[in-house]
């Protein structure tokens, strides 16, 4: 397996360094600015626009950060990036805006929400998105259909699964999406320690952690996994 040090080298802000949605919020690009002016590697979300452009969103609809029922899905970007994100001003972003504002200085984790879109066409799209970016950058998702469809377009980058779960059902699960030939993983901090994730770490697959918010699932991260995917405190 190749080596991917840079994906645990340093934290990674979780949906950019926002200050926990009070003047900084979450995937915006005051978040990520944030972030690279403090030497943080970036996770973010993304999906893909009613007109097939690659936009950064977590939720499955506007509601909770926007005061709107649409979804990314159902709307064009033009609409998209016009659209204010809690009461900060900033607007939803693109990808391709994230990219130029990182421009390879810190590394990238990003996730590929499910959703209506198409598997294949969600995988194709951002590939092609990503294609001329240069800077380190991995995919990961919890959709295993998902993650084989980057596999299958010939993504190059890491690719991981974002996972959680603590019995042999979601095991067993996670070693079949693993089959696929991914390159790390992404689990929750409160399901460890557990075999799969051990097992992994002995066989020098790198393994991140979502959401460390306290000094407990800090110490949990670092003392089961080998980087910690965090908000809400400066992690230095």
């Amino acid at each position: 397996m190749q080596r991917h040090d840079w994906l645990t080298a340093r934290p990674i802000a979780h949906r950019g360094y926002h200050d926990m949605n009070e003047a900084i919020w979450e995937n915006t690009l005051p978040a990520f600015v944030r972030a690279i002016d403090n030497d943080l590697a970036i996770e973010c979300d993304i999906r893909l626009s009613a007109d097939g452009k690659v936009i950064v969103f977590h939720d499955d609809d506007l509601m909770r950060l926007c005061g709107r029922s649409d979804t990314i899905e159902s709307l064009g970007a033009a609409e998209i990036e016009t659209i204010k994100v809690g009461t900060s001003g900033a607007t939803i972003p693109r990808l391709e805006a994230l990219l130029e504002a990182a421009d390879g200085r810190v590394p990238l984790v990003i996730e590929l929400k499910s959703g209506p879109t198409d598997p294949d066409h969600f995988a194709a799209t951002v590939l092609a998105a990503m294609k001329d970016y240069a800077g380190s950058h991995a995919l990961m998702s919890f959709d295993a259909g998902i993650l084989a469809a980057l596999k299958a377009a010939g993504a190059t980058c890491p690719l991981g699964l974002t996972a959680n779960g603590h019995t042999p059902e979601k095991f067993e699960t996670h070693r079949r999406a693993m089959t696929i030939g991914l390159d790390f993983v992404s689990y929750y901090y409160d399901d460890l320690p557990n075999d799969f994730v051990a097992g992994l770490r002995d066989n020098g697959v790198p393994v991140i952690t979502w959401t460390v918010r306290n000094a407990r699932a800090r110490q949990i991260t670092f003392q089961y996994a080998d980087q910690m995917t965090f908000e809400g405190f400066d992690p230095a």
